[in-house]
C-alpha cells in the first residue's frame, strides 16, 4: 500500500479542509437530512475551531502524493481526545487508506480516545468497531448518546499498540 500520512493545517491549508468538509457535510446529510444553506453550503459548526483553539488539531491526509480527506481532533471529557471528523474520499475508500491512518493516529497519540459515528451508516459503525479492535483488541467501550450517536472509548496508554 502506498505511503499514508497527516499533514497538521495551517493558514495556506486551511481552505483544503473548508473545501472537504463541504464534501463530507454532503455525505452525511443521507443521515442528517442537513441542507445546503441559500450560498450553497453546508454548515460545519465548530470548524473555524480548529484554526483558533488550543488543543484543537486540524490534518489533511494523503495516500503517497494525493490528497486523501482529513480528521479533526479535540479535547473531551475525562481528558480524552475526541476524533471530532474523519473523512476519506470515496476513491480511496476500502482501499485501506482509512484504516492506516486511523491506526497510526491512534498509536501516535497515546492516552484516552474517544470516536463517534451513526449507527445508521453501517459501513462507519463497521469501519470504527474495527480501528478500535486494530489497536487495542477487545478492551474498548461503547455507548450511546441521544439515541443518534455511538460513542467508542479506548484507552490507548493502557492496553497499547
Amino acid at each position: 500500500m502506498q505511503n499514508v500520512t497527516l499533514q497538521l493545517v495551517d493558514a495556506s491549508t486551511r481552505p483544503v479542509i473548508e473545501r472537504l468538509a463541504q464534501l463530507d457535510r454532503h455525505e452525511a446529510s443521507q443521515y442528517t437530512e442537513a441542507l445546503p444553506g441559500p450560498d450553497g453550503l453546508y454548515d460545519f459548526p465548530r470548524l473555524s475551531d480548529f484554526f483558533t483553539e488550543p488543543e484543537h488539531h486540524a490534518y489533511l491526509v494523503h495516500a503517497g502524493e494525493q490528497l486523501a480527506g482529513f480528521c479533526l481532533l479535540r479535547p473531551f471529557e475525562g481528558g480524552s481526545t475526541f476524533l471530532h471528523a474523519f473523512f476519506i474520499v470515496r476513491a480511496l475508500r476500502r482501499k485501506g487508506v482509512g484504516m492506516r491512518v486511523t491506526t497510526d493516529l491512534l498509536r501516535s497519540r497515546r492516552g484516552r480516545w474517544a470516536i463517534a459515528f451513526r449507527e445508521e451508516n453501517p459501513a462507519a459503525a463497521r469501519f470504527w468497531r474495527q480501528v478500535a479492535t486494530e489497536v487495542v483488541g477487545d478492551n474498548w467501550t461503547e455507548e450511546s448518546r441521544r439515541g443518534v450517536f455511538t460513542f467508542l472509548h479506548l484507552d490507548v496508554d493502557q492496553h497499547g499498540a
